[in-house]
């Protein structure tokens, strides 16, 4: 298990996603349902719906809407979701997968493709980037959890794989199979999650500098804004100093 990993995710940029509550919570309450229509309604018995709901309490989603989100997968009453993912590249060649749930294919490839090319970058085929990425679960937690060394400690006493923590938080890595207990295991030991997810892990990092960093955010910013895109991923690493002066 690595330690104390200084990867950056723009994610994490402070605030980003208080402004974007009312469309997270859409986000989520859409990936529920096409969980639950494409499995059993049940989390326990459906991993990807477990991964859903997991994410949705950790952003504070009301029971009574994550209740109706699984619902709506079997009342008939649920738009056609298909599950696309776009592979690209950023600025200074960072890799970028995109996810998407959408009732219009067309719609979303165009707007997808607009905002690469609009913010430097150019989206690539089927594969492209994905190579460069492991398919892992994720569970992230606040600095105020605990020391890197305590976080460490319950992560491997949890059955996680590997860890990363900064001043921003600690990331705990885990197979996708055992996301769920390992989530249960460290909630006991270190209190409620922020978030717990599928994740794409880069597995080589690709420094950029601040001018480069200005537009990837810019692009990452116009991805995320996008209502059929669900979550943006990628290789970039951006050094404290930027991030600072990027705000």
């Amino acid at each position: 298990m690595a330690g104390h990993s200084k990867f950056k995710n723009i994610m994490h940029r402070k605030g980003a996603q208080d402004k974007k509550r009312s469309a997270m919570f859409s986000k989520l309450s859409r990936e529920i349902t096409v969980a639950a229509k494409m499995g059993l309604p049940d989390p326990d018995m459906n991993a990807r719906l477990r991964a859903a709901v997991l994410a949705a309490k950790a952003q504070s989603m009301p029971k009574d809407n994550i209740q109706r989100s699984i619902d709506k997968a079997s009342s008939g009453d649920a738009e056609n979701y298909e599950e696309i993912r776009y592979e690209g590249f950023g600025p200074g060649g960072v890799s970028l997968i995109v996810e998407a749930l959408s009732d219009n294919r067309n719609r979303t490839a165009t707007n997808v493709r607009t905002a690469f090319s609009k913010n430097g970058g150019n989206l690539g085929a089927s594969g492209s980037v994905s190579h460069g990425f492991e398919r892992l679960g994720l569970i992230e937690f606040p600095a105020t959890a605990g020391d890197a060394d305590k976080v460490f400690e319950a992560a491997i006493e949890a059955g996680a794989d590997d860890v990363e923590s900064d001043q921003d938080g600690h990331r705990i890595w885990t197979g996708i199979d055992s996301l769920h207990e390992v989530t249960k295991a460290l909630e006991a030991s270190l209190g409620e999650p922020e978030a717990v997810k599928l994740a794409w892990r880069p597995q080589t990092p690709v420094a950029v500098d601040e001018e480069q960093a200005g537009q990837l955010v810019k692009l990452i910013d116009t991805l995320e804004e996008d209502d059929d895109v669900q979550t943006v991923w990628g290789n970039y690493e951006i050094s404290d100093e930027v991030m600072e002066r990027l705000g």
